[in-house]
């Protein structure tokens, strides 16, 4: 799964000139059909490697002919119904401004303005938080059966691949400061020779086994759920390893597009997919009535001289899918950042020339920690199955129910019409969800807590957040308040500009009125500067800066960033500058608080041990110097003790 990347601010030096269309509406060209391949469909793409082998392990390590085409009859309508009805068709056409993405629904519908929505808030954010359980789960898993398939050839080398799986992870995560804009051209080449290599070893299959075109009824499938009863639900979440990536198609949407995202789908992707899974199949078809499986199907379905090769080619497609999730993670991150839901981290562009290509240290590296650990725990690609699957059901499941708020807010769907789409692929997500709570045991608990946690950090930060805007609410000043008492006690003017950085709108901060307070004095000039971050992925021309003079020497400026944006105060007040906040930009001094979090004693805004994880997660996010842009000579920081 991968989140978006976008064009940055205007005016930043990253900038290009704005696109007046929508950036999900681009027309579908070969270069963007093959960004899509390296870009959006690594996950899927690779899902061949495991599920097939999953599937088989569920159903006790063989399965019956009948059994066989009522699985392959599964992972077709599986494909179609999610993938390429739920996703392709309905959920790309809710794009924020262009945006996909499980935040980007969440704002789009309106949930960080609206009261009385927790739920739906819930769904978003937890949804957002399972994406870094799937994210450290999904390297590990690609990347351990790709180099397993070296155990069909030979057992020799079985004691070195999960050695050689570790060395991989290590390396591509340690490869992400350098940033992947020059890798990241040949992902969609690689790609492309791995989605025509699964195809062409599938039609072998089909060819030998022309009876499996007939799964495509569904009757068998639904004859196997049937017959096999609850035991079918074992199954049922190997199954949905299958359809793992199909997030991705909707968070990617804005960097991709959707028309070239949907044409490499159906001309490419989905029919190698089904080719590939129908050629294993063809394969079981093969084995003696009862036998076990000794291998991976995938593997074993290919020519003998072909599985060297075929696994240096999974492994690269293995570690391209990988860094979709990686660099997914990193955008998801700036996302949550910019919209007011995680604490401040150190982010690095990579590239001056793709916007996308950012680095954060504290995820990449988090992220290498769980994804190595996870290897190392369960030992191989078939053990970690039993963890893979539960974070990205329940994802699909709450965007199900984000779905069908935008159905009835956004495109005004008439009731009736919403809960049929809806509650159909509610139906399917229930069903896989279910199947995946078998999981738990196994270790599908896994990403469960991860995402719990990082939902818990998300939430606390919001709260935390408004209890300061509470407190420090109560320190401002009306603007003819604050300019009655500078008549009533005359403090000196000096000659300077102070710019204070806001938390809330209000012109008189909490800063400036401690600020002239405690000093018994005031620049000569003075500005009070909101920075707000909107439910949309940029700004653009004018509604960037909106200045207002208080009175004479005296502006509030409001600057507004998109939640896709790089924010960079300097530009912003150059074109302050020049909407009538007339001061001098190289003398002027920024001010901001540096808070300390502190126990109330009279009303607590918290409960203690929020209060305690907030308090750390703010004092260890990072200073607004490096996240704004600020020049650091003209910066200072006051310290205050804020008590929530």
């Amino acid at each position: 799964m991968s989140i978006p990347t976008s064009i940055p601010a205007i005016g930043h030096p990253l900038a290009g000139h704005p696109s007046t269309g929508n950036p999900a509406d681009r027309r579908t060209t070969p270069g963007l059909a093959l960004a899509a391949l390296g870009i959006v469909y690594g996950d899927l793409g690779t899902s061949p490697l495991y599920t097939a082998q999953t599937i088989v392990a569920a159903a006790g390590g063989h399965v019956t002919p009948a059994d066989a085409l009522g699985i392959l009859s599964l992972l077709f309508w599986a494909l179609l119904i999610t993938v390429s009805l739920k996703y392709c068709v309905f959920v790309m056409r809710a794009d924020n401004h262009g945006e996909g993405g499980i935040l980007a629904l969440m704002a789009l519908i309106g949930l960080n303005r609206t009261q009385g929505r927790g739920f739906l808030v819930a769904c978003g954010l937890f949804g957002a938080a399972l994406i870094y359980g799937d994210g450290v789960i999904t390297p590990a898993i690609s990347v351990l059966s790709a180099l397993e398939g070296v155990n069909v050839v030979t057992d020799v080398l079985k004691p070195y691949v999960l050695p050689a799986a570790v060395v991989v992870l290590l390396g591509l995560f340690a490869a992400q400061v350098f940033g992947t804009a020059k890798i990241g051209r040949v992902f969609g080449p690689i790609m492309f020779l791995w989605f025509v290599t699964i195809a062409l070893i599938g039609l072998v299959g089909v060819i030998g086994h022309p009876g499996v075109i007939v799964a495509v009824n569904p009757a068998y499938g639904i004859g196997f759920l049937a017959q096999h009863g609850l035991g079918s639900f074992a199954v049922l979440g190997g199954v949905f390893l299958a359809i793992t990536g199909g997030e991705a198609l909707y968070a990617d949407m804005g960097h991709i597009g959707r028309n070239p995202i949907r044409t490499a789908w159906f001309f490419m992707v989905l029919p190698a997919l089904l080719l590939s899974y129908a050629g294993q199949i063809g394969y079981m078809l093969d084995q003696p009535p009862g036998a076990e499986l000794n291998g991976n199907p995938f593997f074993l379905a290919a020519p003998g001289w072909s599985v060297v090769p075929l696994v240096i080619l999974a492994t690269l497609a293995t570690i391209i899918a990988s860094q979709a999730i990686i660099t997914g993670s990193f955008s998801l991150t700036r996302q949550a950042m910019q919209l007011g839901w995680f604490p401040g981290l150190h982010i690095r562009q990579t590239s001056d020339e793709e916007y996308g290509q950012i680095y954060v240290p504290v995820v990449n590296w988090t992220m290498m920690v769980f994804t190595i650990l996870l290897a190392v725990t369960f030992g191989s690609s078939d053990k970690l199955a039993g963890a893979y699957g539960t974070a990205v059901s329940t994802t699909m499941l709450l965007t199900t129910l984000l779905l069908y708020t935008a159905a009835r807010e956004i495109w005004k769907w008439p009731r009736a019409v919403a809960l049929t789409l809806a509650g159909g692929f509610l139906i399917v997500d229930v069903a896989f969800f279910s199947a995946n709570l078998l999981k738990i045991a196994e270790g599908g608990w896994v990403p469960l807590v991860f995402g719990a946690a990082l939902f818990t950090v998300m939430s606390t930060w919001r709260s935390g957040i408004e209890a300061i805007r509470t407190r420090m609410g109560d320190l401002t000043q009306t603007p003819e308040q604050f300019l009655s008492r500078l008549k009533t006690n005359p403090v000196p003017r000096v000659k300077g500009t102070a710019v204070f950085l806001s938390r809330n709108t209000k012109p008189v901060t909490a800063l400036m009125v401690q600020h002239v307070a405690q000093l018994l004095a005031a620049p000569e000039k003075l500005v009070s500067l909101t920075v707000n971050f909107e439910e949309v992925p940029r700004i653009v021309g004018e509604e960037r800066v909106r200045v207002e003079t208080i009175f004479e020497d005296f502006w509030n400026v409001e600057v507004r960033f998109g939640f896709l944006e790089v924010p960079s105060l300097r530009e912003a007040m150059q074109a302050a500058h020049e909407h009538g906040c007339k001061i001098d930009l190289d003398d002027a001094v920024y001010f901001s608080a540096r808070d300390e979090i502190v126990r109330s004693r009279d009303a607590p805004l918290m409960a203690g041990w929020r209060r305690v994880l907030f308090g750390f997660l703010y004092r260890n996010s990072i200073h607004l110097v490096d996240r704004f842009d600020l020049p650091p000579r003209n910066f200072v920081q006051i310290g205050r003790l804020i008590a929530i």
